[in-house]
C-alpha cells in the first residue's frame, strides 16, 4: 500500500501535460502571501502558576504546596504550614502564550498550560490567575480559567488507559493583554519587506513591481526588499502597505528538491530534478529470523524441572542484482521508470536517492523530514 501511494504521488507530477506545466510557470501570487514587514512580529510570554480543582491527579511536589500557601497568604488566608494543604488536588504549571503584533490592552489570547512535576492529569482543573512576562521581565498579560486538555485518562484496580496528552492543556481566551504592544512600521523613510522563503528571482520581481507601480524599491539580497515611503504616505503607512501587499507578481519555479519521510517511506520528487550519468546496482537482501520453541523434559528421577528451550535460526537470501544506466540530463520520468522496472520499494528508493546525491549524480537537494 505504501509503495502504491509513493508511486501515485510521483506519477501525479509526471502526467501533467506540457500546457499545464506552462500554466504553472505563469501563475501569480500576491506580495502579502509571500512576504512580511521587518519588525512586525509576535511576542512570546511565560509565567508560573497553579492549576487547582484536580481529582487526585495533581502532583506530589513539596514546592507546589509551598506555592499554594503563598497564594493563600496573598489572598488574606493564613496557613501555618504548607503541608496542611492536601497533595494531589493542585499542580504546578508553566503557562505560555504568543501575543500577536499590534495587540491592544484588553485583547484576549489563548494560553497553553503544561505540568511541571509529576501530575497525572490536568483534566477538570482551573488555572489560577497567573502573570505572563516578556523576556525583559515586564508583565504583559494575565491568564486564568478552566483548562481544556483534549485527552482522557482513567485508571481502576491497578490498570490504566489514556488517550491523548492530559498533562498539557489550553485555556481558550484565558489570557488578557494588560498593555498595548507598540510596533513600528519601518523607520523614518523606508520599510523592509522580508520574503518568507528567500529567492533572488522573487526578490527581484517584487522590487521591480513596486518600483514600477508604487514607490522606489531595491532588493538588497534574496530575502529582503527595501521600499522608500513617498512623502504623502509618511503618516499613512497602513494605506501604503495595503497598496503594496495586494500587488501581483509572477510565481517562480522552486529549487529542485527531493523530500523524504523515512518513517512512512513517502517520497516526493520535484519535477525539475535531473541526473548526471550514473549506474545503479540494486540487490535485494532478505533476512528471516525464525524461533522454534521446544519443551525439554528432565531425566527420570533427576528431580529436574520441565524447561522451555528456544532454537533460533537465521537465514539470509540474496536476490540477483539488477543494473540500470541513467543517461546525462535524465529526467524524473526516466528515473522513476527505471526504478519501477526493477521493482524497488520506497525504502530502497530512499537509499538509492541518497547514494546518487552522495555520488554527485542527483541534481537536487534531499530534505529528510
Amino acid at each position: 500500500m505504501m509503495k502504491k501511494l509513493m508511486i501515485l504521488i510521483i506519477l501525479i507530477t509526471l502526467v501533467l501535460p506540457i500546457e499545464q506545466v506552462r500554466a504553472i510557470s505563469e501563475q501569480t501570487v500576491r506580495i502579502k502571501d509571500i512576504t512580511h514587514v521587518k519588525g512586525i512580529r509576535e511576542n512570546q510570554v511565560v509565567g508560573y502558576g497553579l492549576v487547582v480543582g484536580l481529582q487526585n491527579t495533581g502532583d506530589n511536589s513539596r514546592h507546589t504546596q509551598m506555592t499554594s500557601q503563598q497564594m493563600l497568604l496573598a489572598l488574606g488566608t493564613v496557613i501555618d504550614q504548607s503541608n496542611y494543604i492536601q497533595k494531589g488536588t493542585s499542580a504546578a504549571v508553566i503557562v505560555t502564550a504568543t501575543i500577536p503584533p499590534f495587540a491592544k490592552e484588553g485583547d484576549k489570547i489563548d494560553v497553553t498550560v503544561s505540568a511541571m512535576a509529576d501530575a497525572k492529569s490536568l483534566t477538570g482543573g482551573v488555572l489560577v490567575q497567573t502573570q505572563l512576562r516578556a523576556p525583559n521581565g515586564e508583565i504583559v498579560a494575565i491568564a486564568q480559567g478552566p483548562v481544556s486538555t483534549g485527552g482522557v485518562k482513567a485508571s481502576s484496580g491497578g490498570a490504566s488507559s489514556s488517550k491523548g496528552v492530559t498533562t498539557t492543556g489550553r485555556v481558550p481566551n484565558g489570557g488578557i493583554i494588560e498593555r498595548d504592544i507598540l510596533t513600528s512600521i519601518g523607520d523614518e523613510t523606508t520599510l523592509t519587506l522580508l520574503l518568507d522563503k528567500a529567492d533572488y528571482t522573487m526578490a527581484s520581481r517584487i522590487s521591480k513591481t513596486i518600483a514600477t507601480r508604487i514607490a522606489p524599491s531595491k532588493a538588497i539580497d534574496g530575502g529582503a526588499v527595501v521600499v522608500t515611503i513617498p512623502q504623502r504616505y509618511i503618516n499613512d503607512r497602513v494605506t501604503f502597505l495595503s497598496l503594496i501587499e495586494n500587488q501581483i507578481v509572477g510565481a517562480v519555479s522552486e529549487k529542485a528538491k527531493v523530500v523524504v519521510n523515512e518513517r512512512t517511506g513517502t517520497i516526493v520528487i520535484g519535477g525539475n530534478t535531473k541526473l548526471l550519468p550514473a549506474a545503479i546496482a540494486h540487490g535485494g537482501i532478505t533476512i528471516t529470523i525464525t524461533v522454534d520453541n521446544e519443551i525439554v523434559q528432565p531425566n527420570p528421577f533427576s528431580q529436574g524441572q520441565t524447561a522451555l528451550e528456544q532454537n533460533a535460526g537465521v537465514q539470509i537470501t540474496e536476490k540477483q542484482a539488477s543494473l540500470i544506466e541513467m543517461q546525462a540530463n535524465s529526467s524524473l520520468s526516466d528515473l522513476v521508470s527505471a526504478l519501477n522496472n526493477i521493482g524497488v520499494t520506497p525504502l530502497d528508493l530512499i537509499a538509492i536517492l541518497q547514494a546518487l546525491s552522495s555520488a554527485g549524480s542527483l541534481q537536487a537537494e534531499i530534505e529528510v523530514i
